[in-house]
């Protein structure tokens, strides 16, 4: 009885650090009216096409000061380049397949500190097709409250991916040498982060 009373008091503080730890675990919802899923991609060699997703959603997990988890999903038919002709031709079988595939995502799976922000580890689904991609994220800032009583804070992430890696294949070849659209994609996203109520 005295043997098990000892090691009961023995894993008590170990118990109540791993509680208090968890306790500081916050979940952030992606406030999407005041975040952007941005990205780029060279054009006939010479210049740079952008354009967002305007439809997509995510959350961020932090422990203290720390970040945990980042994960988030698009919506594939939301794909805006400012031009109509160019995003029904993304979200046509030639690049998204919308139809069939429509959405895109991220769940990451490890979080490391790198200066004052982290990189962050994850798997990337585009097209149907899973890869690990790192992500360079930004500290987040201190917490502020609006003026609606939303706890917010914020971040930026950015990655290059090669759009190959991801079944997104099509190309034409330039009469002077090169190709129409360029394989690099670099990938930028702004996220504005309401505390989860």
């Amino acid at each position: 009885m005295a043997l098990c009373f000892r090691r009961l008091l023995a894993i008590a503080p170990l118990s109540l650090l791993l509680a208090s730890g968890s306790a500081l675990a916050e979940d952030w919802v992606v406030d999407s009216s005041h975040s952007q899923v941005g990205f780029k991609v060279r054009h006939m060699m010479v210049s740079w096409v952008r354009g967002t997703f305007n439809d997509f959603e995510g959350k961020v997990v932090t422990d203290g000061a720390a970040l945990k988890s980042i994960s988030g999903k698009v919506k594939v038919l939301s794909v805006d380049t400012d031009e109509q002709k160019r995003d029904e031709h993304l979200a046509s079988p030639d690049f998204f397949d919308a139809t069939k595939i429509p959405e895109m995502g991220f769940t990451s799976t490890q979080v490391v500190k790198d200066g004052s922000g982290w990189k962050v580890t994850g798997d990337l689904t585009i097209r149907g097709v899973t890869k690990p991609v790192t992500f360079a994220v930004d500290a987040l800032p201190d917490a502020r409250t609006d003026p609606w009583g939303n706890i917010k804070t914020g971040t930026s992430m950015t990655t290059k991916i090669n759009r190959q890696d991801f079944g997104l294949t099509w190309n034409k070849t330039l009469d002077g040498g090169g190709w129409v659209v360029g394989d690099e994609v670099e990938i930028s996203i702004d996220l504005e982060l309401n505390k989860a109520k």
